[in-house]
């Protein structure tokens, strides 16, 4: 019997990725990973690694849910260890929590790793600070679309009203409407708002607006998923201690570039 390894890739930098996730790729003897796992990371795979892509677009996916966890118990039940490599943190809306529950019904041994989530991360590159002694003391992970058929919806009020910061994942396509709940349900249009695209990466962008006016700002300046929205006071700090735009692209360690030792 072998292992699966639910492995957390970061938020997009090489280099943001945890030493106990590197160790996992290196040691790994099949990997299933996903579209926004950077590449780089792939370059630590054994040579005789199988790499297996899974990724999902938007309104396409390359492997459905059920073909990936039919893989993740093949290998293992052939007595390999494998690594499913994802995208931010397996367990913030990265399908980790199904993928063990499949693992769990077929008797099959795995560890997860954790990763850093976008939804802090790429705020924290913008300069950004999901929480603040004086600004922020609540902050929420919110999926800017729902599930086919769900009919869960997001609780607009309660985000409106009881949390400071919000981030938002997904929800580029969906700002305006985004935008037009929470202020509907009573966050002041006045509230500071950011979208970061592709965030901790050389191609980081970030736009800067109000919750009222985010949705016009990020269509003018093209900004397309991957990215993440931030609603609060926190993004008034931006101008102030942004630090990410300011190292030269000289600072590989910095930006995210030079290949880690482990």
């Amino acid at each position: 019997m072998g292992k699966v390894y639910l492995v957390g890739a970061g938020p997009g930098a090489a280099d943001l990725i945890t030493v106990k996730g590197l160790k996992c790729i290196q040691k790994a003897e099949v990997i299933l990973y996903d579209r926004l796992v950077n590449p780089e990371l792939l370059e630590y795979a054994n040579e005789r690694a199988d790499l297996i892509f899974c990724g999902k677009l938007p309104k396409y996916h390359a492997m459905k849910q059920e073909t990936i966890n039919h893989f993740l118990i093949k290998h293992a039940l052939q007595g390999k260890t494998v690594v499913r490599l994802k995208g931010g943190d397996p367990f913030v809306f990265g399908r980790g929590a199904e993928e063990a529950e499949a693992l769990v019904e077929n008797g099959i041994s795995f560890e997860v790793v954790p990763g850093i989530t976008s939804g802090i991360a790429a705020p924290l590159y913008a300069g950004i600070p999901v929480t603040h002694r004086k600004l922020s003391s609540s902050f929420a992970l919110v999926t800017g679309h729902q599930q086919k058929g769900s009919d869960k919806d997001i609780q607009w009020e309660h985000l409106a009203k009881g949390v400071d910061t919000i981030a938002i994942y997904m929800g580029v396509s969906h700002l305006p409407l985004i935008s037009e709940k929470l202020m509907d349900h009573g966050r002041p249009g006045t509230t500071p708002a950011a979208v970061i695209y592709m965030g901790t990466t050389g191609n980081q962008q970030t736009v800067t607006a109000t919750l009222e006016t985010l949705a016009d700002k990020a269509t003018a300046a093209n900004v397309k998923n991957p990215s993440v929205i931030i609603i609060g006071e926190v993004v008034t700090l931006r101008e102030k201690i942004k630090w990410f735009e300011q190292l030269s692209a000289a600072d590989s360690v910095g930006r995210g570039y030079q290949k880690a030792q482990v």
